[in-house]
């Protein structure tokens, strides 16, 4: 099994994912299109992978002056998952995988930071993948954007804030908004590296970190994990 990963900014944890495709023996290209200054950045032949992961960053899936390698990147994606490869997007990479299938990008819109609720379509409770865990559940968000749910793909969870949280497109390409790689270990690092960032987000969310990582990361965890392994059986 050999899994390219897309990265798009210098912080980048793979989680539960990571241990996921870990446990399936699975070998790991990364790249790192964001170093490019123009869009002449590589990015992986899909004719060499079983599989494609594009995690999250910073920049916006509309940033294409600062990072002229997005468009290509959602094309990419799209690609990918219309060929059956199992292709996946977090955060920043849904947004950019919604994009290159023909979503509407909404830029600032849905601020959401900190382990919250989101819950389970109808879909979503039968999906190969979120079915995995409860109608409602916890798990870790990061992110001001948002986008409409792309044409020809299957809504599987939503937010108050975020009505597309979650969708899948073809057999295994999936998109999900919330950080469900990002366990107790990933979140108190993004605490540390990030703390004034987040506390501009969600003031108190830093200093209360312990409270909220007991009262939230137990299950959280749990439920990034089973989403992961789900994933990557799908490879």
């Amino acid at each position: 099994m050999r899994v390219a990963i897309v990265e798009n900014t210098h912080v980048t944890h793979h989680g539960q994912l990571g241990v996921a495709l870990h446990e399936a023996g699975a070998r790991i290209d990364l790249w790192k299109p964001w170093r490019a200054g123009d869009g002449a950045a590589a990015l992986p032949d899909l004719g060499a992978y079983d599989a494609l992961v594009v995690f999250g960053g910073e920049q916006t899936a509309l940033a294409d002056a600062s990072h002229p390698y997005l468009p290509r990147l959602a094309h990419l994606m799209k690609e990918s998952a219309a060929m059956g490869i199992a292709t996946l997007g977090v955060c920043l990479g849904s947004q950019v995988f919604a994009r290159g299938i023909g979503a509407n990008n909404h830029i600032g819109t849905a601020g959401e930071y900190g382990w919250s609720e989101v819950s389970l379509t109808e879909a979503g409770r039968t999906d190969p993948v979120l079915s995995q865990v409860p109608q409602t559940f916890p798990i870790m968000q990061w992110h001001s954007d948002t986008f409409s749910l792309p044409p020809g793909a299957v809504h599987l969870a939503s937010s108050p804030k975020a009505a597309v949280q979650a969708f899948r497109y073809g057999r295994a390409g999936y998109g999900t908004q919330f950080h469900f790689e990002a366990n107790r270990a990933v979140a108190a690092d993004w605490a540390r590296e990030f703390a004034p960032a987040f506390e501009a987000a969600r003031p108190g969310w830093v200093g209360d970190f312990d409270a909220h990582a007991a009262a939230h990361g137990p299950a959280a965890d749990a439920h990034g994990l089973a989403i992961a392994r789900a994933w990557v059986k799908l490879i």
